[in-house]
Parts: C-alpha cells; sequence; structure tokens
C-alpha cells in the first residue's frame, strides 16, 4: 500500500470516526434523518419503476398503434403523484432532522469545548493566542461539524448507488456490470479528490485562525496601535494574512470545482454508455425499451446522489482538519485539580496560612521560595514589596488562580486545592488591577455570577465608592456599559470590579493593586470603609500608596519571593531599612505625580 493510500484511509477513517461520535451524541435526530433519507430512496427507486411501468404500458402502446390509453392513464397520474407526495414527505424528515442534528451537535461542541477550556490552568492560556481560540470554539467547531449536513442524505445516495445497481441487475446483468464499473471509477475519484482537499482544509483552517487571532490583536490594542502610530503596519498585517487565506480558500473551491466538473462529466458519459449500451440489448431482446427508460432515469437521478457522496467525502476532509484543531484543545490535559471541599458559611473572617510555599513559572526562576504565612481572621494586610518581589503572585496563590510549585496555603485548615470547582470562590473574592467588565448593565456586572437584590448591589457599590458616579450615568444601574467598560475611566471601573467583589460578602478579600486608578484620598475613603464595615472579611492589599498601607493592621513585606517582615507599619518602619526605604520611594513617587 503506497503512502498516499495509508494517509487516504487514515483520513477517511478517521473522519467516519467523527460523524459516529456526532452521531451517537444524539441518535435520534440521527436515526430520523437517516430514515428520511432512506424513505426518499425508496421514493426514488420506485419513480423509476413507475416511469418504467408507465413507458412500456402507456407511452410504447400509444405510440406504436395508437390504442386506447384511458384504462391505464388514471393509475398512471395516481403512481406519480403518490410517488412525489412519498418523496416530498421524505425530503421534509431528512432536512429538518438532519439541520438540527447538525446545529444541535455544534451546540454542544461549543458548551463542552468552553466548559474544557474553563478547566485549564492559566499557565496553559499564557501559550495560547486568544484569537486562535476564538476560531477553535468557532469556525473549527462549525467545521468539524459540517459533515453532519450532507452525511443523512450521503448514506440515502449510497443506499441509492446499492439500489441501483441491484435494480439494474434484475433487469440485466451486463448492463449492471457496466454500472457497477462505472459508478465504482466515480466513487474513486471523489475519494481521491477528499484525499487532496484535506490538506489544503487544513492550512484554510490554520489560517482562519491567524487571520482571527491578529484581527483580535488590533481590536484589543486599539488605542496603543493609534497612539504608537502604527495604524497602516496593522493593517497592513491584517490585510496580508486575509490575501493568503484569500488565496487557499480560492485554491481549495478551484480543486473542488475541477472536481465536481470532472465527476459530472463521468456521470454523462456513464449515461451515454448505458443508453448505447441498453440499445444494443434491446436489438437482441434482453430487454424492454421500458427497462432502458428505467435504467436512464435512475441513472440521470444519480446526479445529485453522486454529487452528494462527493460532498460527503469532501466534508469528511473538511471536518477532520476542523476537528483536529478542537480536538487538540480537548487532548490538554493541563486540568486544574478539584476536591470535594464546599464553601463555609461561617461569617468570619478567614484564617490564611501557608507552609514552605514555592512557585516558579514556567521555565523561570522561583519567584516565590520557602515561603511561610500567617494571617489571622478579619484582620486587613497590606503585602508591600519591590518590583518583581512576588507580591501580585503570592496574592494570586491565595486566590488559587495559581497552584504553588510545592508546599500549601490554606484557609481555616483546609487546603485550597481541596475545593470542589466553583466552591472557592464563595469564599475568596479576588480583584486585579486590570478590572474586566462585560458587555452588560452595571448591576448585571455587580451582581455577576451571584443571586444578588437591587439593595445589596446598591450597598456593595457604596461601600466600594461607586454609587455616586453610577447614578450620574445616563441610566443610573441600568446603563450598559459596553465590552470592557471602555465608556468609563480606569478608577470607574475598578470600583465596579470592587463592589462585584464585595457584593459576594467574601471571607477573605484580596485586592492586587486594585484601586491603583482611583484618586489617593479616594481610595483611602474606599479603605477606611472596608476596614470599618460589617464585612466579615479578611483583606489581603497589595498597596503601593504610604495613605493605604498606613490603614492596614499589619503589613508583609517581601522581597525576591520571601517575606522579609511582618508587622504594624510603623514596627517594620522603624526596625527594617529596606522597608523604609521602599516606603519612602512611594511617598516620593506619589509626591512627584501630585505636582505633575
Amino acid at each position: 500500500m503506497t503512502a498516499q493510500q495509508t494517509s487516504l484511509k487514515l483520513m477517511l477513517r478517521e473522519g467516519v470516526a467523527i460523524a459516529v461520535r456526532f452521531a451517537q451524541a444524539r441518535p435520534g435526530s440521527f436515526v430520523l434523518a437517516v430514515v428520511g433519507a432512506a424513505l426518499f430512496v425508496g421514493a426514488i427507486v420506485a419513480s423509476a419503476i413507475v416511469i418504467g411501468w408507465v413507458t412500456d404500458e402507456l407511452i410504447v402502446p400509444v405510440l406504436d398503434g395508437g390504442s386506447s390509453y384511458e384504462d391505464v392513464l388514471w393509475p398512471a397520474m395516481w403512481a406519480v403523484i403518490g410517488v412525489a407526495v412519498w418523496k416530498s414527505a421524505a425530503v421534509i424528515l431528512r432536512r429538518t432532522a438532519a439541520s438540527f442534528l447538525q446545529f444541535r451537535v455544534q451546540a454542544d461542541a461549543r458548551h463542552d469545548l468552553i466548559d474544557h477550556l474553563l478547566k485549564l490552568e492559566l499557565a496553559w492560556y499564557q501559550r495560547q493566542s486568544t484569537g486562535t481560540l476564538l476560531a477553535v470554539s468557532d469556525t473549527d467547531v462549525r467545521q468539524g461539524t459540517f459533515i453532519l449536513a450532507p452525511l443523512p442524505y450521503g448514506i440515502g445516495s449510497s443506499l441509492l448507488l446499492v439500489g441501483t445497481v441491484v435494480l439494474v441487475l434484475l433487469i440485466d446483468l451486463w448492463l449492471a456490470l457496466i454500472a457497477f464499473v462505472c459508478l465504482a471509477v466515480i466513487v474513486a475519484v471523489n475519494m481521491q479528490g477528499a484525499w487532496r482537499m484535506f490538506g489544503a482544509f487544513r492550512d484554510v483552517q490554520v489560517m482562519r485562525g491567524k487571520v482571527s487571532a491578529i484581527g483580535h490583536e488590533s481590536f484589543d490594542g486599539a488605542l496603543t496601535i493609534k497612539a504608537l502610530g502604527r495604524i497602516e503596519f496593522e493593517t497592513d498585517r491584517f490585510e496580508e494574512a486575509s490575501e493568503r487565506l484569500r488565496d487557499k480558500l480560492i485554491y481549495v473551491l478551484k480543486m473542488m470545482a475541477t472536481y465536481r466538473v470532472g465527476v459530472e462529466g463521468l456521470l454523462s458519459a456513464v449515461t451515454v454508455i448505458m443508453v448505447i449500451s441498453g440499445a444494443i440489448r434491446i436489438n437482441s431482446g434482453a430487454v424492454t425499451p421500458g427497462d432502458i427508460v428505467t435504467i436512464a432515469y435512475l441513472l440521470s437521478l444519480l446526479f445529485i446522489p453522486i454529487r452528494i457522496i462527493g460532498f460527503v467525502l469532501w466534508s469528511i476532509a473538511s471536518s477532520r482538519a476542523g476537528w483536529e484543531r478542537v480536538q487538540g484543545v480537548y487532548d490538554v490535559r493541563d486540568l486544574v485539580p478539584y476536591g470535594e471541599l464546599v464553601a463555609d458559611s461561617d461569617d468570619t473572617g478567614a484564617h490564611v496560612s501557608g507552609r514552605d510555599v514555592s512557585f516558579a513559572y514556567e521555565d523561570g526562576e522561583p519567584v516565590i521560595a520557602d515561603l511561610d504565612l500567617a494571617i489571622h481572621p478579619g484582620r486587613v494586610v497590606a503585602v508591600v514589596g519591590p518590583t518583581a518581589s512576588g507580591k501580585s503572585t503570592l496574592t494570586a496563590l491565595m486566590a488559587r488562580l495559581w497552584d504553588p510549585s510545592s508546599g500549601s496555603i490554606t484557609i481555616d485548615g483546609r487546603d485550597l486545592r481541596s475545593f470542589a470547582r466553583s466552591a472557592l470562590p464563595g469564599e475568596v473574592a479576588y480583584v486585579s488591577q486590570e478590572s474586566f467588565l462585560f458587555d452588560d448593565t452595571v448591576t448585571g456586572n455587580v451582581a455577576f455570577g451571584v443571586i444578588a437584590s437591587d439593595a445589596e448591589v446598591v450597598a456593595s457599590a457604596k461601600l466600594a465608592g461607586a454609587h455616586e458616579f453610577i447614578l450620574e450615568l445616563p441610566d443610573g444601574y441600568d446603563t450598559v456599559l459596553g465590552e470592557r467598560g471602555t465608556s468609563l475611566s480606569g478608577g470607574q471601573r475598578q470600583r465596579i470590579a470592587l463592589a462585584r467583589a464585595l457584593v459576594r460578602k467574601p471571607r477573605l478579600l484580596i485586592l492586587d493593586d486594585a484601586t491603583s486608578a482611583v484618586d489617593p484620598s479616594v481610595e483611602a475613603r474606599i479603605l477606611e470603609r472596608l476596614r470599618d464595615s460589617e464585612m466579615p472579611s479578611t483583606i489581603v492589599i497589595v498597596a503601593y500608596r504610604t495613605s493605604s498601607i498606613a490603614l492596614a493592621d499589619e503589613v508583609i513585606f517581601i522581597d525576591q519571593g520571601r517575606i522579609v517582615a511582618h508587622g504594624t507599619h510603623h514596627q517594620l518602619t522603624t526596625d527594617v531599612p529596606g522597608y523604609a526605604r521602599i516606603v519612602e520611594a512611594y511617598a516620593e513617587d506619589a509626591e512627584e505625580r501630585r505636582q505633575t
């Protein structure tokens, strides 16, 4: 077996496996679609038999001798009408069931893919392009399930091929042999086309992902692109990728058109061959004119089914190329492990501790090394340290956005890795410096993922210092913010994100420089309200402003991934020179910003 034959066999086998997987996911719809296709095939075969019978019993006698046709006319009419109704009902059943099958499986695939993606570690996301992931979840899923559109008809068409050969075999052995050889050649040509198109389709899917990635980067970084005057460069980059995608699509369509023309030419040649062979057999008395009409009619009807069979084979190549990329995501096993613990309903702050905690990003030096941590319930703790000292990493570990490379972090003695999926956010709320808002109302953003009353939403907004500016928006809490909340300032976005965390009434609230874009005086008032509120939270903040640090009950001074000191702001200022220098640098920087 040649390499080409092996590749073709592998492509067909894997393509069929994909189709079987989809069919098993929705067996009811698949069976209905196939039943509709089988009924359609039966209607076509029946129509061929009816046409042959009408030819022998009505048309030929009338043409030969002008005999009466009254006794045959009405039965012939009812037979034709009956077959037409049969065929129409079969088409409706097949198309309705096949469409439902395709779109339902497509929706299921997208749901399962997103569910799997959200189970993966953040480290995996850092290696991916957002545009590529968007392309996989949209165009690749759609392309991967495209086989379901022609599949039931293709199965019916295969039955029609078998039925045609059997019917011709019953009419005449030699004509059946000629038909079988001719149809086998056509199917072989279609298989060859499918094998060639698989590689082309795979290139198209990869290029679609690149175009999507470039587009996403351009839209997401529009502000940076405009500010740096890189509009023409980005436009040219997108145009180049789009033109490469265009060229690949044109190549695929040219190949498809070439094979379609070839197959249709072969079908016409088969019809001519069968008519000539049939005329010879009529002269020998082996068959009747009605038999040849039946065969010719069947062959004329095979134009569309043969085309559909080719379409199925090409769709197998296309679907496998798309699903290969989807399966590549499914095969990623960088899953976040979960336990079975549920959130604690205790209304007191959380006790946070860490023992021998170390962490390193992929292929990098340790960011956190052998760190021990103890934060008592209800305390407000500021995490302070120089740039790249591990502050944000430590808070991300507390929220279990990452898992330690070694050691453990616990809440009230429970390892964060022991919590069930989505259970930990019931106790821990994390707010980062880069606040993400959804294309929803203010209320929808604040109450995202929880059931909260309007009163609770307003109370959280007041606590976050957002209530006043929200009331000034066009529709107040019903104002739609737009994607990423771009209509708001950075400080406003941060305060809504803070309100979103507060409405959950977390036992541990983590603020990773979450108020950096807020005016210092406003930030101080927010932190004072948080400290003095009745909210049952232990609060951990990554702080850079002296006023914010001074409001904390205690300070963790971290440097080079280790906790250097832990105490009150006054104690550390007095006893730890490195901390005093950092705080002084923060103060000088704040003064420079104020003056400018």
